[in-house]
């Protein structure tokens, strides 16, 4: 009984360097890290462009 709980944990351990250390597939595209609305460039520049007309409005 303790051959097979040695087997089974040295799968596991086994199972889980290859997937931390492993090679990548190849052919499969990496994820692509998502950008939260505080990092996306685009967000950025139309919520300053939003601001400033804001405050340009204001003045008037």
């Amino acid at each position: 009984m303790i051959y097979l709980l040695a087997a089974i944990g040295a799968l596991t351990v086994a199972v889980v360097l290859w997937r931390a250390f492993g090679i990548e597939r190849v052919g499969v595209p990496s994820a692509r890290p998502t950008l939260a609305p505080d990092d996306d460039p685009d967000f950025l520049r139309k919520l300053g462009e939003q601001q400033r007309k804001g405050k340009d409005e204001d003045k008037e």
